[in-house]
C-alpha cells in the first residue's frame, strides 16, 4: 500500500485557507496568501515532501502570529 502526498500545489492552498479563517481578523486573505507562499518558497528543498502540509502550516502561522502582534 502506498501513501499519495498531496501536491505542493494543494498543500499551500489548504494552508492559505485555514490560517486566512484563522486570522480574518488581523489580516487580509490577499496578505496570508502572500505570507504562505512566501513560506513555501523558503522550505523548498529544506524538508521531504511528507512533511510539508505540518511545516508550512505550523512555520507561516509563527510568521503571521509575530505579524500581527506588530500590527
Amino acid at each position: 500500500m502506498s501513501v499519495e502526498t498531496p501536491s505542493a500545489k494543494d498543500v499551500v492552498e489548504d494552508v492559505t485557507v485555514w490560517l486566512a479563517s484563522e486570522f480574518s481578523t488581523k489580516l487580509s486573505p490577499v496578505a496570508v496568501g502572500a505570507i504562505v507562499r512566501a513560506t513555501h518558497r523558503d522550505l523548498q528543498g529544506q524538508i521531504v515532501p511528507e512533511a510539508l502540509s505540518e511545516m508550512l502550516h505550523r512555520m507561516a502561522r509563527h510568521r503571521i502570529a509575530r505579524l500581527v502582534q506588530v500590527l
